[in-house]
């Protein structure tokens, strides 16, 4: 579901369609990027699908048709490899610029409100103060344990 664009050489382009700033979920960092975070146990909202999705379970994900990635990530815990939980948070922080990208855990708020934290500080928020961020933006309820607090906090911008 993509919108043409007219660029100034006259070409249409594709403008991606994003998502809905006021849908359930939808956490809008401070650049403007939209990111939809959710919990794999309730339906999937309505509207549009992810054009990707990042997972953070302890088991594999079931099967999408989008493009997504797994971190495995227990509940309440910290990811099992946190090097390539920072790359996959890189590669969703940098296609949510253009795409509809997901964030989802079981519930919706420990993991899925860390990896949020994470995205906003990608974004320029300072780590301190990205987990006020996230809950007041996102949920109250996200990130839930201390270790996930100080996951955040030391999560590298760079």
């Amino acid at each position: 579901m993509r919108d043409p664009q007219k660029l100034a050489d006259g070409y249409a382009r594709p403008m991606a369609v994003l998502w809905e700033p006021a849908a359930d979920g939808v956490l809008r960092l401070p650049s403007g990027r939209l990111v939809r975070g959710r919990g794999l146990r309730r339906p999937l909202p309505p509207g549009p699908s992810p054009d990707f999705a990042l997972y953070l379970l302890g088991y594999e994900p079931p099967p999408t048709s989008w493009q997504h990635r797994w971190i495995r990530w227990p509940d309440f815990w910290l990811p099992s490899d946190p090097t390539a939980a920072a790359e996959a948070l890189r590669e969703a922080w940098t296609r949510s610029a253009t795409e509809r990208v997901e964030v989802a855990c079981g519930g919706g708020f420990g993991r899925t409100g860390t990896a949020l934290a994470c995205l906003a500080v990608l974004d320029g928020v300072p780590g301190e103060d990205a987990v006020a961020f996230v809950r007041g933006h996102y949920s109250r309820r996200a990130v839930e344990t201390p270790w996930q607090r100080r996951f955040v906090r030391r999560f590298p911008a760079d």
